[in-house]
């Protein structure tokens, strides 16, 4: 018999959450082949049999946190799929009934034994210990067993047997109630427990007066709630704002967009414009391409930038490698793949290490105004918003209706000051007011 273990996903990942098996028991596998879907803190990943067979047991269910190195299955190189399954649950019958047969006999031994006690005088020294209540109770041993477990005292409990004795489903019927005699027996003698455990049971069924569902938060939703707050208590984050006038980009962008889907086989978006326009500024202001490590300041020399992106379990940012380096086409390209992975569960854990910075549009969803929140540890983020027109006064004091944006940029203050903070984002509002240098430049 093979185990199955979980195997070394990646540095920094030791655990993940089963998010779906895809065999199941009596399966026939082959060495390689995907056997369950891991869902860990980054992304989704398939663990593989690492040999040939036929699944003899899943020891793990879907939605159990697993770490590196559990066993979570069992493989049978000598077995068939083909009656796997009947002559395991063959196998496992016979042992249940020959488990029901021993505990059948020890259970009729036992109950001897105390009928034999019972037939003893009352003043025996073990039924002094137990007691006198509990002297002319007959009771089997599994009723004794789920007596404790209840905490019922089984003097309380009226046998339905003919010869007296106490069994399991009469122990049941008096934890559910039984009969008002019982009842009366019970609150008198254990009130204020059971008041307290009543009041307990009742404070939790109206903690909300109406109805609610409770859903368990996904292992990838749990890690972006944890990181998210460590990074608000370990950053002295600030955001400043300032707003661009997209009047010169809207037009660039109707005037070139035929032509440059025919030559690209691509859209051209803001998102590219914006790109180049932080790769420039991250130039001139280096200090928001760096990251605290320790008691120094990592100023990086390339451009990978980060693209948050919305998906059903939550956001991913997928990093556009050596933007620097890429015309307008190749970052459109690099968006479209990121974005089409994320949504499609296929993003590798190398798509989402080594950003430098980050951009996050908040904007195709409606939003005017927001705070974005650092990716850690980058200690930068550019937040875009949703375009507008808004009354603007021009150099000639004229007042025009202009399709205006907010932009947010978050850093963190223990490297940045603020001063560098509004002047980075003030280059980045004059490159995307004059794109034709912006494109001159790329």
């Amino acid at each position: 018999m093979k185990e199955i273990k979980v195997p070394e996903l990646a540095e920094s990942i030791t655990e993940g959450t089963i998010a779906e098996w895809l065999v199941k028991k009596g399966d026939q596998v082959e060495k390689g082949d995907p056997i369950l879907e891991l869902e860990t803190d980054k992304v989704n990943v398939e663990v593989n049999a690492d040999a040939s067979g036929v699944i003899a047991e899943l020891l793990k269910d879907e939605g159990d946190d697993v770490e590196v190195g559990d066993v979570i299955a069992k493989v049978d190189e000598n077995g068939e799929a083909s009656g796997s399954e009947d002559s395991s649950g063959d196998e496992g019958s016979e042992e249940e009934e020959k488990e029901e047969e021993q505990a059948s006999k020890s259970e009729q031994k036992e109950e001897n034994k105390e009928e034999k006690e019972e037939e003893k005088p009352a003043s025996s020294s073990d039924d002094d210990k137990k007691g006198s209540s509990n002297k002319e109770v007959i009771a089997t041993p599994a009723a004794r067993k789920r007596a404790r477990e209840l905490g019922i005292d089984l003097s309380e409990i009226s046998a339905r047997d003919p010869l007296g004795r106490i069994r399991p489903e009469d122990v049941d019927e008096a934890a559910k109630g039984g009969s008002e005699k019982e009842e009366q027996k019970a609150s008198s003698s254990n009130e204020k427990p059971k008041k307290e455990k009543k009041k307990e049971q009742d404070s939790q069924k109206t903690e909300f007066d109406k109805p609610v569902e409770r859903i368990k938060m996904s292992r990838r939703r749990q890690t972006i709630a944890k990181r998210l707050v460590e990074v608000q208590q370990e950053s002295a984050m600030l955001t400043t704002f300032n707003e661009v006038d997209m009047t010169n980009v809207m037009q660039l962008r109707s005037e070139r967009k035929e032509s440059f889907l025919k030559k690209h086989d691509i859209k051209l978006g803001f998102m590219s414009f914006f790109t180049k326009a932080v790769v420039g500024a991250l130039k001139e202001f280096p200090l928001l391409n760096a990251e605290i490590q320790g008691n120094e300041i990592v100023q990086k020399k390339f451009y990978d930038i980060g693209m948050a992106v919305s998906t059903d379990e939550g956001l991913v940012v997928p990093v556009v490698r050596d933007a620097d380096r890429l015309d307008f086409a190749g970052i459109e390209k690099g968006i479209a793949d990121v974005a089409t992975k994320a949504r499609n569960k296929e993003l590798q854990l190398g798509d989402l290490q080594g950003g430098s910075f980050t951009i996050t549009n908040g904007g195709i969803f409606g939003s005017m105004l927001s705070t974005p929140i650092l990716n850690s540890p980058q200690v930068g983020i550019l937040g875009l918003h949703n375009i507008e027109k808004r009354a603007k006064v021009m150099p000639d004091d004229t007042i025009q209706a202009r399709p205006m944006m907010y932009i947010a940029l978050s850093y963190d203050h223990r490297i940045v000051d603020g001063k560098e903070a509004v002047q980075f984002l003030r280059r980045i509002k004059e490159m995307i007011e004059d794109p034709y240098d912006l494109l001159l430049e790329g």
